[in-house]
């Protein structure tokens, strides 16, 4: 027991001499009493008398405090005289723990002050249901309840005392089913309050363009969205589903209301010339770009610069043109003066590629292989001067790189044959299997001459089967043998 163990209790049951911790019990150090199943009957958990109720953090005032008293605790237990408790739940005995160095009245009343303390939590937890309060924690809370009471732990009508907790969970089950429809009718009354808000938004969007009073309305358009806002935030949840498809009618109406208003006030220039404005800076950043020798960075910045101009808005159809021609010739630029660049690397790889020409060719007279270890030398020495060689154009590398790879392919599997083959495990099956054949086929031989002797056509038949298909195999395994030696 714990320092703020014995705090809680003497605070529950008044003071009580200090006592050393209390150990685990070792059920089998003490025979159980004998205490009948009859003599043990459930008690009603009231609270003591003359405790005045607390509040709670859900200010929902708290039952009257619950005390066993002693002489009750005794129908469900059995202390010995060094301490040891064992309470009774459907006569059996359980070990419950030991309260060394104290009367036996205090070491019950220890383990009945734990059993007071779970029957408390669950009047109080009643009482909540009983207030209707939030059941957010409530089965978490009754599942601690229940295992404490499952651990055998303390000293009480323990069997009462979970059937309670059964009943507590039924009870908790139906609120939370209350709330869930409360929920439910809040729901629907806050889904009404946003459909109406989008039914007048989409009214204020299909409204002619030419007799709508636009000061009134885009004040009002502002009051619906921030009505919007504040439902969202402060409302309950419609699910994703619902949330989407109605913001993306509202969202729809005021796309609608705010074109129609630019079209009204003769916004599309404005729109033209900002596009126009953009697409010319990015010409500006493309022709900067255009001189630049660093071939992958300032091909990464124009893919970049191209994705830009995608997302950019179009300018009036004359002005778009004519920019995307000065931008797709600010990228012409760079990019032939980098096909030339390559093409002159190219030039310069031309001559790898003679001395890697003439090495696959000796690579590939080591071919078809009849001295492992010299065609393995060989190849070593072609793979050595290869590296050496350096770079060939990009056009002639997977040819170059494949014919090679055929040569070093041809050479490991001819290394994997010879292992293949002086295997000596290999080697040992290969010649058990042929002694097995052999004495089969010797076996099957008596028995077609017996069968022959006797007369029996239909043994002749299936001995004469039987050694054919020994045979056959014998013939296989031998050639298999003759080949691994």
């Amino acid at each position: 027991m714990t320092d703020s163990q014995k705090s809680d209790d003497q605070q529950s049951t008044g003071p009580t001499p200090a006592a050393p911790a209390p150990a685990a019990a070792t059920p089998g150090a003490v025979k159980p009493s004998a205490i009948k199943p009859s003599a043990v009957k459930p008690t009603a958990l009231k609270p003591a008398a003359g405790t005045k109720p607390a509040a709670t953090a859900d200010s929902v005032v708290a039952p009257p405090s619950y005390s066993t008293p002693l002489e009750e605790a005794r129908r469900f237990a059995r202390v010995t005289e060094d301490g040891h408790v064992f309470v009774v739940v459907d006569g059996e005995e359980h070990a419950v723990g030991q309260y060394p160095d104290a009367s036996q009245d205090e070491a019950l009343g220890y383990f009945v002050r734990k059993y007071d303390d779970v029957v408390n939590q669950v009047l109080l937890l009643e009482h909540r249901v009983a207030a209707k309060a939030p059941t957010t924690d409530m089965e978490k809370t009754l599942s601690g309840l229940a295992e404490q009471v499952a651990a055998r732990g303390m000293v009480g009508d323990l069997k009462a005392l979970e059937e309670r907790i059964a009943k507590a969970r039924e009870d908790v089950a139906l609120l939370h089913e209350a709330e869930r429809q409360e929920q439910e009718r809040a729901r629907a009354a806050h889904l009404a309050e946003r459909e109406a808000l989008v039914a007048e938004a989409e009214e204020l969007a299909a409204q002619d363009p030419q007799k709508v009073q636009w000061k009134q309305a885009s004040q009002r358009m502002n009051e619906l969205f921030e009505a919007w806002k504040h439902a969202q935030k402060s409302g309950p949840r419609l699910g994703r589903g619902t949330e989407d498809a109605l913001w993306k009618r509202f969202r729809a109406a005021r796309t609608i209301f705010d074109k129609h208003r630019r079209g009204y006030f003769s916004q599309l220039d404005a729109d033209h010339a900002e596009a126009k404005r953009v697409k010319e800076s990015l010409i500006a950043r493309a022709e900067e770009l255009s001189t630049s020798t660093d071939w992958g960075h300032t091909a990464a910045e124009y893919r970049k610069l191209m994705d830009e101009w995608k997302a950019s808005k179009r300018a009036a159809r004359k002005d778009d043109d004519a920019l995307w021609a000065r931008f797709r010739a600010a990228q012409d630029v760079f990019f032939n003066a980098r096909n030339a660049a390559n093409a002159a690397l190219d030039a310069e790889f031309e001559e790898n590629l003679k001395v890697k020409e003439q090495l696959l060719e000796e690579a590939r007279a080591i071919l078809p292989i009849k001295d492992l270890g010299a065609a393995k030398k060989a190849l070593d020495s072609v793979r050595e001067r290869w590296d050496q060689a350096g770079k060939v154009p990009r056009s002639a590398m997977q040819r170059i790189e494949a014919g090679l790879r055929q040569v070093e392919d041809a050479v490991r599997d001819a290394e994997d044959e010879q292992w293949r083959r002086s295997n000596p495990e290999t080697k040992a099956r290969s010649n058990s299997m042929l002694a097995q054949l052999e004495e089969s086929i010797a076996q099957l031989e008596r028995e077609l001459d017996e069968a022959r002797a006797g007369g029996d056509q239909r043994k002749i038949k299936k001995a004469e089967e039987a050694l054919e298909a020994r045979r056959t195999w014998l013939e296989t395994v031998s050639a298999s043998a003759q080949d691994l030696s």
